[in-house]
């Protein structure tokens, strides 16, 4: 077992889209968690018209907001839910447009940050056990939910959760 932290999280979706989700805990959290925020420069192939380059800037402006809020927070001692700390590690990563030499280019940052942290870590960041242990468990529930075998062996929260899904439904 390994006595330390390793696991990155990645979450992929566009900032206005996750910004009252998970933000609000990068913002103001007790975890500090760096974070890489990805930003093309400029929209590509079709996104050229009017209504996508506006969209773009929309974007852009708040991931360049967002990465500036995380680092220089906004002080509010006499409203503690309106204080922020700052002093947040980001990155923004940037590249001209999203062609398909670029994105590779994206992709082979993270594999390499992914293989060096592994070694770093000690581990093989490509093995999946906890994956494997995974499928091999949803066989088994999908056996208990086909009828084809009895829930033994299961937690009390997992043999009640199959007796709720296998129940009729109560339309509610």
């Amino acid at each position: 077992a390994i006595g330390h932290a390793t696991t990155p999280v990645i979450w992929g979706t566009a900032g206005t889209g996750c910004q009252h989700s998970f933000f609000q805990a990068l913002h103001q959290g007790t975890d500090i968690v760096p974070l890489d925020i990805l930003l093309p420069l400029r929209p590509t192939g079709l996104h050229l018209d009017g209504d996508w380059a506006a969209s773009h800037r929309v974007l852009a402006a708040n991931a360049l907001a967002q990465a500036e809020a995380l680092a220089v927070g906004s002080p509010n001692e006499a409203e503690p839910h309106r204080h922020f700390a700052g002093d947040r590690p980001s990155s923004v990563i940037s590249w001209e447009a999203s062609t398909p030499f670029a994105v590779g280019r994206l992709l082979a940052l993270y594999e390499h940050v992914t293989v060096v942290s592994g070694f770093v870590w000690g581990l093989n960041s490509f093995d999946q056990w906890g994956v494997e242990l995974g499928k091999v468990m949803a066989k088994r529930v999908e056996a208990v939910l086909d009828g084809s075998a009895d829930a033994d062996g299961f937690s009390a929260t997992a043999s009640d959760l199959l007796d709720r899904i296998s129940a009729p439904s109560s339309g509610d």
